[in-house]
């Protein structure tokens, strides 16, 4: 997996600066903000695996973040450890009652952070919370997304998938595949937030396969944009030479080599306006044949 991602929430540059260096040492990726809405800004436009949230900030409180994260479909899976200097009991169940997963008073051992933040995030993989990789909602929470709008009506859902994926990885490496999955994530969430919706939910199925929730009315500008600019955006992960080839040559069986071209997406749209699903299961069997029969037609 790619470096795990944690936003400190803090406004004692002090304390801040002292994060940032301790865990990005520890070969996390790590970002600061120093204000509640700073930080609901930097959540919006990349999803950190984590978030060390203090209570008292400059603006708007630990708790209003907090609040404000886990009403957002978006966010609402992200685990948020508290740390402050605020030890009363009352303060604790607060937080808690919030959905927060942890509550650290100051001053606090480093090393029992550290461990707190590598339980939380180890948890929310172990339990298919999260996509290790993109930081997106994964496994279950994906297909409780899927029972919550099989009932309802006017929503759309795009299945995603990178073509192309396997054969970029087996040239560049693991680590250069780990780039393109963080930038097709951010790239989905940049696309959402501009013509979708807040209430829109993002998820990594796994693999190089994406799916988006959102209305039907949004969804065909948002399956044409993201087509578009990860044509577009993709190709600065290649080198100057394929670039110019227009093509990279990917190792096959027995040390034959072939040509494969630059990374797309194939995307399927569903939506039950014009089909009555009976279960999640048709849903995305039906999205995935969509984004087939797409990938065959820009083959063609």
């Amino acid at each position: 997996m790619g470096l795990a991602r944690l936003l400190v929430v803090e406004d004692d540059l002090d304390i801040a600066k002292m994060l940032k260096i301790y865990f990005t040492a520890l070969q996390y990726e790590v970002d600061v903000a120093n204000r509640g809405r700073d930080a609901l800004e930097k959540t919006r436009q990349v999803l950190p695996h984590l978030i060390i949230l203090d209570i008292m900030l400059p603006d708007i409180d630990g708790y209003e973040v907090c609040r404000t994260l886990r009403t957002n479909t978006r966010t609402s899976h992200i685990p948020v450890i508290f740390l402050t200097q605020k030890d009363e009991r009352s303060d604790k169940l607060q937080g808690l009652e919030l959905g927060a997963d942890d509550y650290i008073t100051k001053p606090f051992d480093i090393e029992e952070l550290k461990l707190r933040v590598q339980g939380a995030i180890r948890r929310a993989e172990r339990e298919s919370l999260t996509d290790p990789r993109s930081g997106l909602p994964a496994g279950r929470l994906i297909e409780d997304q899927l029972r919550s709008i099989i009932r309802k009506d006017s929503w759309a859902l795009l299945d995603l998938r990178i073509n192309n994926f396997e054969a970029f990885k087996d040239v560049y490496g693991f680590v250069a595949g780990d780039d393109v999955m963080r930038y097709a994530a951010m790239l989905i969430g940049e696309v959402v937030d501009e013509i979708g919706t807040s209430n829109d939910f993002i998820g990594h199925a796994g693999g190089d396969n994406f799916i988006i929730i959102t209305t039907v009315e949004a969804a065909p500008a948002i399956r044409q944009k993201i087509k578009e600019r990860f044509a577009e955006g993709v190709l600065s992960h290649y080198n100057f030479m394929d670039r110019q080839q227009g093509f990279i040559m990917a190792p096959k069986a027995e040390g034959v080599v072939e040509k494969a071209g630059f990374m797309t997406f194939s995307a399927g749209m569903v939506s039950p306006d014009s089909y009555s699903f009976a279960d999640i299961r048709e849903i995305t069997e039906m999205a995935a044949e969509a984004r087939r029969q797409d990938a065959i037609a820009a083959g063609n």
